[in-house]
């Protein structure tokens, strides 16, 4: 790779290493920490590099949340080896190692409902909880749209609680989360044989966020 002045890296992949150490920086020091000198320093970039790439850093912070999960999370609702009802469980496996909700940080942050990054936040989190309630009513939830929002709430809680105590707080939730599941999904519901193992622990799955 040819190098600018200053030993600046330069290339076609300047925009993937100023996403990558925005990354890096915002979630071990923070959005508001993270200056752009700091940031193109990282990235071995310029900042007119930076900014040909991204007017600004609002709009880069926004970039960064896209990246994080753009298929919401695919890895618990698109599984096809479990039931409705264990996908719904399985949104709860989350390491304990896992950082603060990415989302949840960027909206506390921020401080402005209108940013581009706490626009979608906003948007995410919505969409968490359709997923969650599309999953919800393929289990047979008689009101699909509530579970969809308690589940969601508990995810975002748990999310919280476990930075604030710097403790795993996901297995609570997911024992919550199985009495609400069960107490929402009528007893004629038609259920799968699998679901008849109770609740189960999948493997931890990946988020971006949470």
């Amino acid at each position: 790779m040819e190098k600018g002045p200053l030993g600046r890296r330069r290339g076609r992949g300047a925009r993937e290493r100023i996403l990558s150490a925005s990354q890096q920086l915002f979630r071990d020091q923070g959005i508001n920490r993270t200056g752009m000198d700091q940031l193109c320093a990282v990235a071995q970039v310029s900042k007119r590099t930076a900014y040909q790439h991204f007017t600004s850093k609002d709009e880069l912070v926004a970039e960064y949340l896209r990246r994080f999960d753009p298929d919401v999370m695919p890895g618990v609702f698109d599984r096809t080896d479990l039931t409705p009802r264990e996908r719904l469980l399985a949104a709860f496996e989350i390491p304990a190692s896992t950082p603060l909700c990415p989302y949840l940080a960027a909206a506390v942050e921020l401080h402005d409902p209108q940013h581009p990054a706490s626009r979608y936040a906003r948007d995410y989190k919505t969409a968490i909880a359709a997923r969650l309630t599309e999953t919800a009513r393929e289990a047979g939830a008689t009101n699909p749209e509530q579970l969809g929002e308690q589940l969601a709430l508990l995810i975002d809680g748990a999310s919280a609680r476990t930075r604030v105590l710097n403790r795993e707080s996901f297995s609570t939730a997911a024992a919550i989360a199985a009495v609400l599941i069960d107490n929402a999904i009528p007893a004629s519901s038609p259920r799968q044989p699998s679901d008849d193992r109770g609740t189960t622990r999948s493997a931890p799955v990946p988020v971006g966020g949470r």
